[in-house]
């Protein structure tokens, strides 16, 4: 039961029909979708890695917790950062939007010259990635849920209710998957 289009800035929740262990529980935020293929990362997987262990210069601006998200399966030695904006309008070097608000970040920009554009940066090991046409098929499956994202989803501090929470506040019967187990015959 797909809600919408896989596009930047959407976020994809993973249904209880998909068992792949890389995605179970996960909420995706899609960064970038075309016929080409689709790429995102998972924003309720915290590692124990602190940023600043990695990536020394950005610990002090990311947001809590300051440890390292787990993007996703693919090139998980890389890293994408994804930031909020203080004000939409043009954007600053090292910034590329995503939406009006969000964008992804540069991490070989200096620090100092984005401090004063964004308020919150969020960093992630790896991204989930899909090849022309492979995310369209697994919506249609009932792989996802596609919804719209809230800025806040993104830089969320407490993220093990976030699934759930994304879930409840979506339209009619979209929210009562919010409480279905994974397999409703056990319940």
């Amino acid at each position: 039961m797909a809600t919408g289009e896989a596009r930047a800035g959407m976020l994809l929740v993973a249904s209880p029909a998909l068992l792949d262990p890389n995605f179970v529980d996960t909420v995706i935020l899609v960064l970038d979708a075309d016929a080409d293929g689709a790429l995102g990362v998972v924003l309720n997987r915290p590692s124990p890695v602190p940023v600043a262990e990695v990536l020394a210069d950005w610990g002090p601006v990311v947001a809590e917790p300051d440890v390292l998200f787990q993007g996703g399966p693919v090139s998980t030695e890389g890293a994408l950062a994804v930031a909020h904006r203080v004000e939409p309008g043009e954007e600053p070097l090292g910034f590329r939007s995503v939406t009006s608000t969000l964008g992804l970040v540069d991490l070989d920009t200096p620090v100092e010259l984005l401090a004063g554009h964004l308020d919150a940066l969020r960093i992630f090991a790896g991204y989930a990635g899909w090849g022309a046409g492979q995310l369209d098929d697994e919506i249609a499956e009932g792989s996802w849920y596609v919804v719209p994202a809230h800025d806040s989803d993104v830089f969320r501090e407490e993220t093990t209710g976030l699934r759930r929470d994304v879930m409840r506040r979506q339209p009619g019967e979209l929210a009562w998957h919010s409480t279905r187990p994974i397999d409703p015959d056990l319940n």
